[in-house]
C-alpha cells in the first residue's frame, strides 16, 4: 500500500496498462474475458490501496499466467496460444505453422533476473514453502483474495508457480474458490502445483540438481 500511494492512482494505472492487464491476451480459442478494472480518473486512495494488494480488479488465469511469465522470462510477452500447426493428416506434411504475437520490453533482463531470485525464495524461504519440491529450483507466488461482500468471509486462494527458476520452461497457476477452512493460498494451492510439477519435470526430461538434494545421514 506505502508504494502503491507512492508511485500515485496514474503512474499504477499505466504500469498496469504497460504490463498489459487492460487487454485480452488474444488466446486463440473464442470468449475470452476482458479485465474489469476501475476507470482511471475514478481511482482515489482507498481503491489504489486495495489494488495494490491484489483486489478491488480482476482478470483473468491466463492473463495471470501471461503477465507472470513475461516478468520472469526476460521482459517478453507472448501470445498465449494452444495451436501450432496444422498438418495433412495422413501424410503428416506441415501445410500451415502459425505465429503468435510477441512484445518485448516489459521489464528489464536485469528486473526479470532479479524477480526470479526473489520469487524463488518465495517457496525456498517464505509463504510457498509447501511448493518446494526437492532437487529443483521452483519460484511462485502466494495470493489469497477477499471476494465481496466482505462480510460474507469468502476468499479466492491462488499460487502461481515456475520451474526451474533459473531457467523457467514451465509455468503453473492453481485458484480455488472458496475454500472451507483454511483459505490460504500457500496452504491450500501450493501443494497442487508441487503435484504438478513432480509429473511435468521428469516428463521434460528436466533432471535434479544433486546439489539441492538433502543428503542423509548414513
Amino acid at each position: 500500500m506505502t508504494m502503491g500511494l507512492a508511485m500515485g492512482s496514474d503512474l499504477f494505472y499505466d504500469t498496469f496498462e504497460d504490463y498489459g492487464l487492460l487487454t485480452r491476451t488474444g488466446i486463440d480459442i473464442p470468449g475470452e474475458a476482458g479485465t474489469i478494472m476501475h476507470q482511471k480518473e475514478n481511482i482515489g486512495e482507498v481503491e489504489l490501496a486495495t489494488m495494490t494488494f491484489g483486489q478491488s480488479f480482476q482478470i483473468t488465469p491466463v492473463q495471470l499466467a501471461t503477465m507472470a511469465s513475461s516478468v520472469i522470462n526476460g521482459g517478453r510477452r507472448v501470445t498465449p496460444h494452444f495451436a501450432v500447426s496444422i498438418q495433412d493428416r495422413s501424410t503428416g506434411q506441415v501445410l500451415k505453422t502459425f505465429r503468435y504475437e510477441e512484445q518485448d520490453g516489459i521489464v528489464t533482463e536485469e528486473v526479470s533476473a532479479q524477480m526470479r531470485e526473489i520469487l524463488e525464495k518465495v517457496v525456498s524461504e517464505g509463504s510457498g514453502n509447501k511448493a518446494y519440491l526437492e532437487g529443483y529450483r521452483i519460484g511462485g507466488k502466494t495470493a489469497t483474495s477477499q471476494t465481496l461482500p466482505r462480510s460474507a468471509n469468502k476468499y479466492i486462494s491462488s499460487f502461481l508457480g515456475f520451474a526451474p527458476a533459473n531457467d523457467p520452461q514451465v509455468l503453473a497457476v492453481c485458484i480455488v474458490h472458496d475454500p472451507q477452512g483454511v483459505y490460504y493460498g500457500g496452504t491450500v494451492c501450493a501443494p497442487v502445483v508441487k503435484n504438478i510439477f513432480a509429473n511435468i519435470l521428469p516428463y521434460l526430461g528436466i533432471e535434479k540438481d544433486e546439489s539441492l538434494v538433502v543428503q542423509e545421514e548414513p
